[in-house]
Parts: structure tokens; C-alpha cells; sequence
């Protein structure tokens, strides 16, 4: 599959239609730069939220990276993105009603560590120009009350603070507005992202008007161009998903996705700099 996304058979009709949009790729590379990041350290090339993961993307070329971040039942983060731990490790059960003397003894699936927050946090500390989006996954909701929810998302970002760089982005993202909503009254610093697991419209772009977090993430599918141009009108930030293949890339790109996820890091890098070296695109 990979080989022939590569090859770029099914992808030429996509990039036929950017140049006929926008007349020369480069007079789209001088309006629209895509912030590239790898999902999850590429869940599809590699065992998704593991430290070999983020160092395989970093390895390739990418800073920008997506993570999510629970908390077990005596209070350590982890770089995980299921509350059960039944599909990605050899454990199973809840994550967050274990503790992390049971956690650290599993191994994912490709037999790696569970990684700890603060080892990723250490991973990332001392590289400059970093984009980082934390996702804050307290969901199911009975999983995190308010209090455990309010010490939850205080550890992320204390955690986030300990890492060193320069000229670097991070991100806390949700789907649930209840940790963002902490963010902005105790950190009003922080940069926001709010998921919403539907197509940008203008339902989705007036929520988040209402709430105050001016970037979205959307799902790519029913998203239109007019309606991104829209959302820029109003100031919003718009970042797709997902990214499951080169030809999401170029769909995400096409429909003027500021920033775009994708599960192929490795494969997109290649394929951009081999057909579409036009987009400007910060990995």
C-alpha cells in the first residue's frame, strides 16, 4: 500500500487539482504552510505512543508530534491512548483504576515499555523547535470527577513546563472542554485546541467562538474549502483529521488545513519532497 502511495498512482489526480486551483504550486507554497505532525509517533508505521515511535519520526525529520495523556490510579501519567488497556498492551482492564507498579510491568503488543509522560517529557527536552500536541483524554467522564480532573490535567501541564527548549509550540487539545476550560482559568497562557468529532461548519466554528478557543480540530470528511476560508475569517485556526494515507495529506492540504495530523509520517515526508516539493510544509 505504502509503495504504491509512494509511487503516486492514485494521487496525481489530487495534486492535478491543486495546480489547476491554484495555477502554480508556487503560488500556493507562498499562501499556505501545513504544519505536518506525527500521530501518535505514526500509529500506522509504528507501535503507536511509544518512545521507539517518537524517535522513529524524529529520526525521519519531523518535530511536530500528537500524544494522549492518562493518569493511573495512584497519580502517574501515561502516554496512552485507550482508558483499556486490552488493545494496544498484554494487560488488561482500565488503565486509570491501575497502579503504576501493575502498568510498568505490561509491554505493548510489539513488546515495548509503557511510556511514562515524564520519559517523553525527557525525550523532547532539549530540542528546539517543537510542536507538541498534548491530548487530554479524560474520557469516559466518570474517569476523571472534577477534582481528579483538575489534579489530571495540573500534572500535564507542569509536566510540559519541565521540558527545555527553544522556539518550540505546545499544544492541549481535548474533547472534552472540561480540562480546557481548567487550562484557561489557571493557565490562560496555555494554547488551546478543541476536538470536535464532526466536519467544520458553522455550527462547530460558532462553538468554538462561544467557548474561546480559536483553533479546531475537525474531521476531514464533509469539511469544504468554504467553509475552512470561513473559519480563517473568523479567526480560527482549522486542523484535520485523519490521516490515515498520503492521499488525506493532499485532501488536507487541498481544502487549506493549517495544521495536519497524520498516522504515515515517514511515507508523507517522502512522497511531498519526491512529487509536491511546492508545499511548504514544516515537518
Amino acid at each position: 500500500m505504502t509503495q504504491k502511495l509512494l509511487a503516486g498512482t492514485r494521487l496525481f489526480p489530487l495534486l492535478a487539482a491543486f495546480m489547476l486551483l491554484c495555477g502554480t504550486g508556487q503560488a500556493l507554497a507562498q499562501t499556505q504552510q501545513i504544519r505536518a505532525f506525527s500521530h501518535r509517533g505514526g500509529r500506522m508505521e509504528h507501535d503507536e505512543n511509544t518512545l521507539y515511535a517518537f524517535r522513529k519520526s524524529w529520526d525521519a525529520g519531523y518535530t511536530g508530534f500528537e500524544t494522549d495523556v492518562r493518569m493511573s490510579a495512584d497519580g502517574v501519567l501515561y502516554i496512552m491512548h485507550d482508558h483499556s488497556l486490552d488493545r494496544t498492551t498484554n494487560g488488561h482492564g482500565i488503565l486509570e483504576e491501575m497502579n503504576s507498579s501493575q502498568i510498568d510491568s505490561l509491554r505493548t503488543k510489539q513488546d515495548h515499555p509503557i511510556l511514562r509522560m515524564d520519559e517523553l517529557a525527557r525525550f523532547f527536552d532539549g530540542k528546539d523547535s517543537l510542536y507538541v500536541e498534548w491530548e487530554l483524554k479524560s474520557g469516559p467522564q466518570h474517569l476523571y470527577p472534577r477534582e481528579r480532573l483538575e489534579t489530571y490535567v495540573e500534572k500535564v501541564y507542569q509536566t510540559v513546563q519541565t521540558i527545555r527548549t527553544r522556539g518550540s509550540q505546545f499544544v492541549f487539545t481535548s474533547s472534552d472542554y472540561r480540562g480546557l476550560r481548567y487550562l484557561q482559568e489557571h493557565h490562560p497562557e496555555a494554547e488551546l485546541l478543541l476536538i470536535i468529532g464532526q466536519p467544520l461548519s458553522d455550527a462547530t466554528i460558532a462553538t468554538a467562538l462561544t467557548v474561546g478557543i480559536h483553533t479546531l480540530g475537525c474531521t476531514m470528511q464533509g469539511t469544504s474549502r468554504e467553509m475552512v476560508a470561513k473559519a480563517h475569517k473568523a479567526g480560527i485556526i482549522v486542523s484535520l483529521w485523519p490521516g490515515q494515507s498520503v492521499e488525506d495529506f493532499m485532501l488536507g492540504a487541498y481544502l487549506g488545513a493549517d495544521r495536519m495530523c497524520t498516522d504515515v509520517p515517514i511515507a508523507v515526508k517522502q512522497w511531498v519532497e519526491a512529487h509536491a516539493p511546492w508545499l511548504n510544509v514544516k515537518y
